[in-house]
């Protein structure tokens, strides 16, 4: 009810707004802003922005990116935006009061769909945050003794980056490779593991492969040798089982965005029994229990609660369309292009994420011929790189099939139809791109291009 009138309010201030009048003074930054073109310029031929026209707003095929709120989550929300604005921390009237008990309930919503106690979740800004957290903090806590710490090569960019700035303060890190499914050799970390390991940090879910690790037998070696487990589960909450206790993690990490909640809120779960110490990498007011200080966003913990109590219910059914979309997707495009290989483990893999490589295709020329399809080429948060998928380079992907690769994220909100329109795209511009691609034209003349000794001048 709440998300309709603040609609109609806004309708209604659209509606009044005259462009002949200027809202902006011209020296404002505002004016700047507004004035920029960098903004999306819309009339009846299409969308213009970057210096791409297109028809209309794309369809959405990048899930692993971020999802969409869901309009239940929102309705959740507003009332903490609206009317429940209280401090959560404030003690002495009723605003905070609510406040507090709207957090509280979201922590145990959280916890339900883990497994976990509601006190063993921190909340946090994302999923980034919660691995600096586990990762750093851990490390530092117990400097004294543990120095060594294991992940392997295809960690989420954040995950890596904690790793390397541990190494420039001295401590050493084991990179473990993956096979050319994605998938971490157990015994290779059960050989890794020594005496002073202070922590194991393996994601549970890859965001660009959509690759699902062996975390249960992860957690057991990991118990075997008494070493704590943190496992990135931002692409597994919601998506996949998850069970605490089961996967033996001492810390995880959770997002609120990519399981149809708000952006700028996560989580961190920590094992009480055994405790796991780490030490806080913010200092402020001592909120959630000292570990990450600062003021609780309220509406923004209602969300990420609401849509995990959301994804438990509806995990299940969501599995089996994003299954069926998925299949729809991937036998639509073989059935009418070649050279199409699946990046990652087809056995062991989240179905909501498609990573797949168009031979004879140059993979920037792919994309942006796809403006009316929204995909990616990866991480989001590595996508303005030119370099080939570090991920993919890690599989042992040939480096001009990792240039080709485009990542299709399927969710909750994607249907049938657009999964037809995005194979329908998708194969005009491979197919209008090989036409274009002399090697392609040598491959159909039975050319085998990669014993070709290529002139150097």
């Amino acid at each position: 009810m709440a998300s309709k009138m603040l609609a109609s309010t806004l309708r209604r201030t659209l509606t009044n707004f005259s462009p002949a009048v200027s809202r902006f003074r011209p020296i404002s930054t505002a004016a700047a802003v507004a004035a920029s073109p960098s903004e999306p310029q819309e009339d009846e031929t299409g969308i213009s922005m970057k210096g791409v026209k297109i028809s209309g707003r794309p369809l959405y095929l990048d899930m692993q990116a971020t999802s969409p709120v869901d309009p239940r989550v929102l309705d959740a929300m507003l009332p903490y935006y609206l009317s429940r604005y209280g401090n959560p921390h404030s003690r002495t009237h009723l605003y905070g009061w609510e406040s507090d008990h709207a957090v509280e309930t979201a922590r145990s919503q959280v916890a339900a769909l883990i497994g976990a106690s509601p006190k063993e979740i921190i909340f946090t800004s994302g999923a980034t945050e919660s691995n600096n957290i586990s990762i750093k903090g851990v490390m530092h806590f117990y400097r004294e003794k543990k120095r060594h710490l294991i992940t392997t090569q295809t960690e989420h960019k954040c995950v890596l980056d904690s790793c390397r700035h541990l190494q420039q303060e001295g401590f050493d890190i084991t990179y473990l490779p993956v096979g050319s499914d994605g998938i971490v050799d157990l015994d290779k970390l059960r050989s890794a593991i020594r005496a002073d390991t202070g922590l194991v940090s393996v994601m549970a879910v890859n965001n660009e492969i959509g690759v699902i690790q062996p975390v249960e037998e992860i957690g057991k070696i990991c118990k075997e040798f008494d070493v704590p487990f943190h496992t990135d589960a931002a692409q597994a909450l919601g998506k996949i089982p998850i069970d605490v206790e089961k996967w033996n993690v001492s810390l995880m990490s959770l997002s609120g965005h990519k399981i149809y909640g708000p952006k700028g809120i996560g989580a961190l779960y920590m094992r009480r029994r055994p405790r796991i110490r780490v030490e806080p990498q913010m200092n402020g007011g001592g909120q959630e229990r000292g570990i990450r200080s600062g003021t609780v966003p309220t509406p923004l913990v209602v969300g990420m609660g609401a849509a995990c109590e959301l994804a438990m219910k509806e995990m299940e059914y969501d599995d089996k369309r994003i299954t069926a979309l998925q299949e729809r997707l991937l036998n639509g495009i073989n059935a009418k292009l070649e050279g199409v290989v699946v990046n990652g483990s087809m056995e062991r893999r989240y179905p909501g994420n498609l990573n797949l490589s168009f031979a004879y295709v140059e993979g920037e020329s792919l994309l942006m011929g796809l403006k009316d399809v929204a995909v990616s080429s990866g991480s989001a948060c590595t996508s303005a790189s030119l370099e080939p998928s570090y991920v993919l380079r890690a599989l042992g992907v040939d480096e001009d099939m990792a240039h080709t690769s485009i990542r299709f994220g399927i969710g909750r909100f994607t249907t049938e139809a657009e999964i037809d329109r995005a194979v329908e795209l998708t194969v005009q511009q491979v197919e209008k791109l090989r036409e274009m691609s002399p090697l392609y034209e040598m491959v159909k003349e039975g050319i085998n291009i990669k014993e070709i000794q290529w002139a150097q001048h």
